[in-house]
């Protein structure tokens, strides 16, 4: 074989060789064979063969040794001896041969690679017979990489990694190391600087502000079997969902991923919510983004244990009949030098032109959703979460920014696409890949996008050009109702429309209703706070307008807290008000969304037909009176629930209404009695219908009916 140059050995020895393999191992030479070692410092190094052969290896220059025998060895281990210490025995990188294959290769190229946390990052190996951690990094710009940790000091020049040519993955296999163990990747830039960067495929990280990746497997068992094969066989949009949001680490703090799922089942259980939905829960390194500023995509944050811990939370979740949400960031991510900015000395995840590259107003990076790469990096990964944890849905932040070139710039600021439009195309078609993807390889999940425009056909099929999404946030309804809301009631008659007008359109897409974590900051108050009036009448208002959210079509979310008439505006640094609870006329408030949550469930028609306008209508003849808004909800089977809202501060009397059918209406739900601490004003539990449907009732003051009609 061609001998390597000086300057190749030197090149090696000092770890910034692209393909240290071609020199390092296990060698042909012509009727012979070589092995080569990096070892400086050493007295002697010296390869055993599995037979007990010992081979002795000469220092050849800057501390790289050769040594020659005579037919090829199938496995060795270097032992090396220094002037002081006892001698090192190891097992050689540099015989191994890649662990990533042709094919993973040739699916990374093209960006189709749904498994990718299979083969990039850390994973435990078993190779030849020997344990250790197989790592595999994208970073195409690079001209080296080598793995720092704690198992060689972080001095990576021993642990170069191979090139593994034109698809920009480099790799190495490192025996010996198992779960536990921190590392980085160690770049040299086109520039000719050493970076060193955390992993973007890392599956744990060190607990913020460390930053370094660990090496880790899952040893956990699931038990959620039954839930995720009833899972499979519906579909969330004509299934009751009620959503309690919930940030882990101020729920009440100190609690961890295992210590949270006693108390959190018990509390969501007396509430009566479907499903739990957490603020996003990927490794990120400020904890006052709330998770919106994401450093490990893969890695769930350490912050409250490791990803078994999370595993343990949600299955018992499952296990428990809950399900779980989880919030999903692909829309931008945080400048941060360890981790992807800049990845490999140039842009790389992020558009390389900041006109598309940089959102201004938040400060990040805008990920380059053209490059095949990086769109698999992020299907992969949405894909991870459903398979790997189970979640039940991702909420899609900020869909919004990734529409739009010109989201939240000014002319000259952005670049048209090719056809002269606004649009980001290449966005378009990763999430309609992504809610595709996921929908085909998990039935029964849901995709639900935060956007806050009058895109069409958010959640209709990418085969009918639609992004594809399950469910869109419906920012119109929460914004207005909000609005009409906090209005003093003497008023509210000249704003009727703020409420009625999301009839309009509330079947336009598929909804979610959702009182967010974002509409309990930065000056908003609370839910509670935003009320009119003395301390009964908010809370009055409080569960009149949750009745005619749960009644409205469409499934609702509600941020924690609100459930009890949080007072202090939310902090992700403290706790929330529990002493609240202790008071009565709170605790009142609890108890009447728990009462809410489990009529709503009861009541299919307030859920099983969300998306058909055919379902919902809306009431109003004989009587018209603009403080009042009713209409009805079906289910397939005809049962029916009228929801009557009176939005003014005192009771109406004798107040007649046009019901579809005659007969009896029952009274499933009184937002005003006493023992939610209202003042008790209703209609016996039932209201009677002519055979023209006309039936006269009393609507209590700041209240809200709900009347079931039974079809049998």
């Amino acid at each position: 074989m061609n001998r390597p140059t000086d300057a190749v050995i030197d090149a090696v020895a000092n770890g910034f060789y692209h393909a240290p393999h071609a020199v390092l191992g296990p060698h042909q030479d012509g009727d012979g064979w070589l092995i080569r070692a990096r070892r400086p410092l050493a007295k002697t190094v010296t390869a055993v063969l599995p037979d007990g052969t010992r081979v002795e290896l000469d220092h050849l220059r800057s501390g790289v040794w050769e040594g020659s025998l005579a037919e090829q060895p199938t496995a060795y281990e270097l032992v090396t001896a220094y002037d002081d210490g006892p001698d090192f025995v190891a097992d050689d990188p540099y015989r191994h041969l890649p662990t990533v294959g042709e094919l993973d290769l040739h699916l990374i190229r093209e960006g189709r690679h749904e498994r990718l946390w299979h083969v990039l990052g850390s994973r435990l190996h078993h190779y030849d017979g020997i344990d250790g951690v197989s790592f595999a990094v994208w970073a195409p710009d690079a001209r080296a990489v080598r793995i720092v940790g704690d198992f060689n000091s972080w001095d990576g020049r021993g642990h170069a990694m191979r090139s593994m040519g034109g698809t920009g993955v480099w790799e190495l296999f490192v025996p010996g190391l198992g779960v536990g163990s921190t590392y980085k990747y160690e770049i040299l830039t086109p520039d000719g600087n050493w970076i060193v960067k955390a992993d973007p495929m890392a599956r744990y990280a060190e607990v913020p502000p460390a930053t370094a990746s660990i090496v880790t497997d899952s040893e956990y068992t699931w038990g959620d079997d039954a839930w995720i094969a009833e899972r499979s066989a519906s579909q969330p949009v004509s299934r009751p969902m009620s959503v309690y949001e919930v940030h882990v680490g101020s729920w009440k703090p100190g609690l961890g991923y295992r210590d949270l799922a006693d108390p959190l089942i018990e509390y969501v259980h007396a509430l009566g919510f479907t499903h739990v939905e957490f603020l996003p829960l990927a490794e990120h390194p400020f904890g006052g983004s709330w998770g919106y500023q994401v450093s490990g995509y893969y890695a769930p944050t350490s912050r409250f244990g490791g990803p078994d811990d999370l595993r343990y939370l949600i299955d018992r979740l499952h296990q428990a009949g809950i399900g779980v949400i989880m919030d999903w960031v692909p829309g931008h991510f945080p400048k941060d030098s360890f981790a992807l900015a800049r990845f490999d000395g140039r842009p790389l995840y992020e558009h390389p032109d900041p006109r598309r590259g940089e959102h201004k107003d938040w400060g990040t990076l805008i990920f380059d959703y053209g490059r095949n790469e990086v769109r698999n990096f992020l299907v992969a990964n949405a894909l991870y979460w459903f398979e790997e944890f189970h979640v039940d849905g991702l909420r899609v932040d900020a869909v919004a920014s990734m529409l739009y070139l010109d989201y939240s710039r000014e002319d000259g600021e952005w670049e048209p696409n090719i056809h002269g439009g606004r649009e980001n195309l290449e966005a378009i078609r990763f999430l309609q890949e992504v809610t595709a993807t996921s929908y085909k390889l998990y039935p029964g999940i849901a995709m639900i996008a935060e956007e806050s425009t009058s895109y069409p056909g958010v959640t209709a099929p990418t085969s009918q050009g639609g992004l594809g999404f399950g469910f869109k946030w419906n920012m119109g309804w929460m914004n207005d109702s909000l609005e009409y809301i906090k209005r003093d009631p003497m008023y509210r008659s000249h704003h009727e429309g703020e409420l009625s007008f999301s009839f309009v359109y509330a079947f336009s897409e598929n909804y979610v209703l959702p009182i967010s974590h974002d509409e309990v900051v930065h000056g908003k108050g609370t839910l509670f706070t935003r009320m009119p009036g003395d301390h009964w009448q908010k809370l009055a208002n409080t569960r009149a307008f949750l009745a005619y959210m749960w009644g409205h079509p469409g499934k609702q979310l509600l941020f924690m807290g609100q459930e009890f008439g949080q007072l202090a505006e939310w902090s992700e640094a403290r706790s929330l008000d529990w002493w609240l609870l202790d008071q009565p006329a709170h605790h009142e408030l609890f108890d009447f969304v728990g009462a809410l949550n489990r009529a709503y469930t009861e009541q299919s028609a307030l859920w099983a037909r969300d998306h058909e306008g055919a379902a919902f209508s809306r009431l109003g003849a004989p009587t018209w009176n603009p403080n009042v808004i009713a209409f009805t909800r079906r289910d397939h089977h005809g049962n029916t629930v009228a929801v009557i809202c009176n939005f003014s501060g005192v009771p109406v009397h004798d107040y007649e209404l046009e019901l579809p059918e005659p007969g009896e209406w029952r009274e499933v739900l009184n937002s005003d009695a006493q023992a939610y601490g209202g003042s008790g004003v209703g209609n016996l539990g039932a209201v009677h219908a002519d055979g023209s449907g006309r039936a006269r009732m009393v609507l209590p003051p700041l209240g809200v009916l709900w009347l079931h009609h039974s079809a049998s």
